[in-house]
C-alpha cells in the first residue's frame, strides 16, 4: 500500500452486534482513504467496548 496520502471519514455506526463476534457494545467506522500504491480504499476499524470500560480496536480491515 505505501504511504497514507489521505484519509476521511464515510461513515461510524454503533451496533450492539456484529456477525461472528459476541454481543456487546461496537463502532464501525469506515474511512475512503489513499495510498501511494493504491489510489482508492476502503479502511473499517471497529473499536469494541471492553469490560473495564476502555474502548479497543476489536477489527481492521482493508479493502
Amino acid at each position: 500500500l505505501g504511504k497514507l496520502v489521505s484519509r476521511t471519514v464515510k461513515s461510524a455506526k454503533y451496533t450492539t452486534s456484529l456477525p461472528g463476534a459476541p454481543d456487546g457494545e461496537y463502532v464501525v467506522i469506515q474511512y475512503e482513504a489513499s495510498f501511494e500504491n493504491k489510489q482508492s480504499a476502503i479502511e473499517t476499524v471497529t473499536p469494541m467496548k471492553d469490560t473495564d470500560g476502555a474502548w479497543r480496536v476489536s477489527g481492521y480491515y482493508i479493502k
